[in-house]
């Protein structure tokens, strides 16, 4: 699958499968730093994903600050053709001064056996 690169950051497109709806979210950054997957509230409630007085709450910090985020298992998240099913998440405001809908993290990365190839702007997945 292609990388778009914005600068020195690279972007990827995931299908997001929750409850039975699909939606696509773009502008996913690969982020081999972060150790979990993060998409933006205000993306994924297109398929009806919003906090519930029952989830979990975490605090987390980063590059872009301190932010509380909420977890929930998708049905999958798929990125090119590597799904990931019962793929849990964590659901944030994200507002980091730039254009971004989600972070892949290395918990996606790992299980799905990625391979970044950055000469050639490629993400693939062994196996």
């Amino acid at each position: 699958m292609q990388l778009e690169l914005d600068g020195s950051l690279a972007f990827v497109a995931v299908t997001v499968a929750y409850q039975g709806a699909l939606m696509m979210a773009t502008r996913v950054l690969v982020d081999t730093g972060s150790e979990r997957t993060i998409l933006a509230g205000d993306v994924v409630a297109a398929i009806n994903i919003a906090p519930q007085p029952i989830d979990l709450v975490h605090t987390i910090s980063g590059v872009g600050g301190i932010e509380t985020v909420f977890e929930r298992q998708l049905d999958y998240l798929q990125v090119g053709d590597q799904k990931l099913p019962a793929f849990p998440i964590q659901i944030g405001g994200m507002d980091y001064g730039f254009e971004i809908n989600g972070i892949l993290g290395m918990d996606f990365l790992t299980r799905a056996g990625a391979i970044i190839n950055l000469r050639e702007l490629q993400i693939e997945f062994a196996g």
